[in-house]
Parts: C-alpha cells; sequence; structure tokens
C-alpha cells in the first residue's frame, strides 16, 4: 500500500445504542440491561482466578438460548463502543480478535459504528453492520451483514465467540486487515479485445479477474490511486494467491488501462451459461495462441476457473491416454482389458455401476469412460511416469504460467501404490481448475503446448511457460481419434451434438468426501477453440458441465 495520511480519530459525542432485538432476547432470557451496556456483568465473566476456575466444574453440552444471546451481546456491545479489548476477551482468540479490532479503527478509520443483531439460528448470529470511513475531508457510508457463531470454551465451558476475521468482514480472511487510505496500487480499466471495458456490472464473473489485473498492473498502466477501504491479504490469502479487494472508493484515482484477449460476446454468454447453475465455472481460449476469450464463475467471489484445485475425474485420461499410447500400453483400435473390478495397492477399482466391456477396444473404454482400462496399467507404470508427462507435454503442475493474474497451475504430484492408481482417472493428488482442462484440449487441439493468457506478454514484456516436448503425430493422432469418438458416440454425445467440424471431448466425475453428488467435469475442441468446465457437486460431467462448454463452443461459431 502507498503513504497515507494519518487523521485524528474521531470520538461521537455518546455511544450508539446495539440493535433492539438482541437486547429484547437478552432481557428476556435472564441477562439483564446492565450486561447489554457492560461494566459489573463483563468484570464478574473475565475476573475469576485460576484456582476458582479448577475448583468449579465445567459446563458441557448444547449452548442455551441466553448463552448464546448473552456472548454476542457482550461481543457486540464492546467492539461497537470501541473497546477492542473487551471485545477481544469475548472471544476464542482474544490476541488476534484485538489486533483485528483495534485495527477496524485505526487503519481502516471505521467510525460510528451501529451493529444490529438479526434473529439467532441455533448457535449463529447474523447482524448487520453500518459505519461510517473516514479519511481526510472525505467520508462515505458502509452497511455490509456478517454473522458470528457462539461455542463453549473447552478449559471453563463459557460461551465465547468462535474467532475468524470472517466476523468482522466477510471478505476477511485470517491474517488479512482492513486499511482506508491512498491505496497503493491505482486502478485500471480493463478493456476486452475490442476496446470496450470490462466491468463487473456487466460481467459479474469479473471481479476477482479484474482485482488480479489491478494488482498485476496498476503501477505500470499509467493510473493514479485513490483513496479507498480495502482489504490488505495476509500470507494465508497470499497462498491461495486471492488478490487485495477493494471495499468502498471514497475518491476516485485515474485509472491506467489493460487489454485483455477477452471476447465480449463470449464472456457475455459464458455468464449467462453459468448464472443457470450453482458452483459452475467455465473457461475458452484459442489452442493455436493461449488466448483465453472466456472466463466465468457463477460463484463471482472466488475465481475457480483460475484457482481452484479441485480433483479432475476421468477428464485427466486425456493426459493418461497420451503417455499409454506413447509407452505401447494401449493402442485405439486395440483390444484392451475393461473389467469390472481391479485392485491393485490394496484398493479394489471400479467402474460406474460396475460396469464392463467384454472384447472391447481402447477406444471404446476411453468413450465409456471405463476406469479398469486405465487402473490396469498401473503395475507396468513407473511413481513418476504421469507426473512427467503432464509436466513434459501439457506444461501443467509447474507453477510458471504468467496468465497476467493469478493462477493455478495444475498438480500432478509423484505418487505409489494405489494413490498412482488412483491419479491416472483424475483421482487421488492431481489437482486442476477449468483453465487447465481447457489447456489440455487446446493442447491435443494444435498439437503443442501454448501457455493461456489473458494479457499479452508484449504488454509488459513477461515470459510465457512452455513445454519441454510435444507428442509424436502418431500417439497425437490416436488421442484425437478417441477423443472425436467420445463426442460423437461415447460419454460426451449428448452434449456435444450440433457441435460440429473437428471435434473432440471428454467427460469426468470426480467424488469428493462430504458430497453426495461428484463434481461434474467436460473438457472439449471445436476447431481453434477448446474449453473446459466443473460444476461442483452437479452430478455426472456429460449432463452438467457439457452443456456450458457445448454452448460456449457453438457460440464461437
Amino acid at each position: 500500500m502507498g503513504k497515507r495520511r494519518r487523521v485524528a480519530q474521531r470520538r461521537s459525542t455518546r455511544p450508539a445504542v446495539i440493535g433492539s432485538v438482541i437486547a429484547a432476547v437478552v432481557v428476556g432470557g435472564g441477562v439483564g440491561a446492565y450486561a447489554l451496556y457492560g461494566g459489573g456483568a463483563m468484570a464478574d465473566d473475565t475476573s475469576a482466578t485460576a484456582a476458582e476456575a479448577r475448583t468449579k466444574s465445567v459446563k458441557t453440552g448444547p449452548l442455551s438460548q441466553a448463552e448464546v444471546t448473552g456472548a454476542a451481546t457482550r461481543f457486540l456491545t464492546a467492539w461497537q463502543a470501541g473497546r477492542p479489548a473487551e471485545a477481544a476477551a469475548a472471544t476464542t482468540d482474544a490476541t488476534a480478535a484485538r489486533t483485528l479490532l483495534t485495527g477496524y479503527t485505526k487503519d481502516a478509520h471505521l467510525e460510528d459504528v451501529t451493529l444490529t443483531p438479526g434473529v439467532r439460528q441455533g448457535d449463529k448470529v447474523p447482524f448487520t453492520v453500518k459505519a461510517t470511513v473516514h479519511h481526510g475531508t472525505v467520508s462515505k457510508p458502509l452497511t455490509y451483514g456478517s454473522a458470528l457463531t457462539v461455542v463453549r470454551n473447552e478449559t471453563d465451558g463459557k460461551p465465547l465467540v468462535q474467532w475468524a476475521s470472517a466476523v468482522v468482514h466477510p471478505d476477511l480472511r485470517d491474517g488479512d486487515r482492513l486499511v482506508t487510505g491512498e491505496a497503493g496500487t491505482p486502478p485500471v480499466k480493463a478493456l476486452d479485445r475490442e476496446g470496450g471495458e470490462l466491468t463487473t456490472k456487466k460481467y459479474p464473473s469479473l471481479a476477482p479477474v479484474l482485482d488480479g489485473l489491478r494488482e498485476k498492473y496498476g503501477e505500470k498502466a499509467g493510473g493514479t490511486a485513490g483513496v479507498e477501504l480495502r482489504v490488505v491479504r495476509g500470507e494465508a490469502a497470499k497462498k491461495a494467491e486471492l488478490s487485495d479487494k477493494t471495499l468502498l472508493e471514497l475518491s476516485e484515482g485515474t485509472p491506467g488501462t489493460v487489454k485483455t484477449t477477452l471476447s465480449p460476446a463470449l464472456q457475455a454468454e459464458a455468464e449467462r451459461q453459468v448464472a443457470a447453475r450453482k458452483r459452475a465455472s467455465v473457461v475458452l481460449l484459442r489452442p493455436s495462441t493461449g488466448e483465453i476469450l472466456a472466463v466465468a464463475n457463477s460463484s463471482p467471489g472466488f475465481n475457480t476457473a483460475f484457482q481452484g484445485s479441485l480433483a479432475p475425474g476421468s477428464t485427466m485420461k486425456v493426459i493418461t491416454s497420451s503417455m499409454l499410447f506413447e509407452k505401447k500400453l494401449a493402442s485405439a483400435d486395440k483390444a484392451h482389458p475393461c473389467p469390472k473390478f481391479f485392485t491393485y495397492g490394496g484398493w479394489k477399482f471400479q467402474n460406474d455401476d460396475k460396469f464392463e466391456i467384454k472384447g472391447g477396444t481402447f477406444k471404446a473404454s476411453f468413450a465409456r469412460s471405463c476406469n479398469t482400462a486405465f487402473i490396469s496399467q498401473a503395475p507396468k507404470l513407473k511413481d513418476a511416469d504421469l507426473t512427467e508427462q503432464a509436466q513434459q507435454v501439457f506444461g501443467l503442475g509447474m507453477d510458471n504460467w504468467a496468465v497476467g493474474v493469478p493462477t493455478f497451475d495444475g498438480s500432478v504430484p509423484v505418487q505409489s501404490q494405489a494413490q498412482m492408481a488412483a491419479s491416472l482417472i483424475g483421482q487421488g493428488g492431481v489437482r486442476m481448475n477449468p483453465l487447465n482442462m481447457a489447456s489440455v484440449s487446446a493442447t491435443i487441439q494444435s498439437g503443442s503446448f501454448h501457455q493461456p493468457y489473458l494479457v499479452s506478454p508484449e504488454v509488459d514484456g513477461r515470459t510465457l511457460a512452455t513445454a519441454s516436448r510435444s507428442l509424436s503425430a502418431g500417439t497425437l493422432a490416436q488421442v484425437r481419434d478417441v477423443m472425436a469418438y467420445t463426442a460423437a458416440y461415447g460419454t460426451a454425445a449428448e452434449a456435444m451434438a450440433g457441435v460440429t467440424g473437428d471435434v473432440g471431448a471428454k467427460t469426468g466425475s470426480a467424488e469428493v468426501d462430504g458430497q453426495k453428488k461428484p463434481n461434474g467435469w467436460f473438457t472439449a475442441y471445436r476447431g481453434d477453440l477448446a474449453a473446459a468446465g466443473v460444476v461442483q457437486a452437479g452430478g455426472h460431467g456429460g449432463s452438467t458441465a457439457g452443456p456450458i462448454v457445448a454452448a460456449l463452443l457453438k457460440a464461437a461459431g
């Protein structure tokens, strides 16, 4: 962040009264008005000596209504009154809470805070925050919603607010800060490939993308900073490659200009497609160059399409097939085993609905997504074979893509035994996102890896990632053959109906612990276009992500 002018904290003449909803509930619960405004009740709760605590029995069991509302009231009342130490003492992590709540006033310059609780939902209490952000001679109102959860302290049984930075603001992760001042990074005006402005009003999915463009190019694009309330990311969020986020603009800066490769028409279509499903993400790119033409997420708070880290399921079989063809362990039109079960490394693997293909070819197994056709080859492979194939041919898993915004570049770790076998079908430790899998299809379509990018490397002279080798003509022809067959007659056929020309596709379903339905994946190409999508907890890829990807390929002409 840039240098900021510090202003003296302003004090209101009298404390604002906390929302009446929780006050009434607490009084009804037998706590009393004195507890609502702090003072003696707070002191009684926190002044017990260690010796007294040891002699008292520790209360256990579910929290009562009075305990939940009482703990919430103590925390919210102290926070609203500008007593961060007292509010922090009502949480499970007083040190972290005090740091963030102190910065709420000193660094974020949030004043005249009013906290209005909503209706308690079990141990959870939602609340609304209204405040004024001040900096120098400018100020603006801020309103947002948040929630807290009350838990029982394990050591003494007392009800406390479960601390997390998101309690203070839902966009905060632990270790993040709220800061108001001259933005360290000037704003940018992002343009599509035709010169039109990209805005979140027009394209809601692009919020994290625009944040990433500002972080990368704000200092280089020629703009000047304004005054903003921003989330400044801590180490945990940075490791997750999250960018700083503007919450409120008090005064406008002068934006610089950054041109992207996005197509306005295709971006609009991508937005429409993901809006129809929950937790859907999609990417469309040009294989011959790597230009990203569209990216969209139905949950715009996080760019799953670029930064997601999910098991890709059977779409990984595109990479695995290329490896099996190279090693002469499979051939598209030759017989290949597809039994109901295959055991390796102590795990018993099976196909969906325990099907088998008797006397079938590898092409038939690929088209129907037979897991055991791939698992059965595990005994003939080295632990590092799949990792090397992903890195050397497809440019994945080396954390060196320079897209123009933060991305996760895939991960195919070296594994052994059952985990290695599971990796062959996109489970185990393999992790991808739609950008990665769109690039996989693009590599097959074009014949070589072209690192995807959103901003031309000519803008800033950055070096794009490369792959160390390409597939042989024979291997490439076989992968294209099995993908084309899958698009016409296999699990991708229904979604790809009406997508004409030079096409290929692969479906995928990835099981996730705790989900009733798997994540549905789909990757495909059509001419000089490649796309991939995922619908989390949606079910099979052919019926969930497939229609999204196919619609984009059709829209692109």
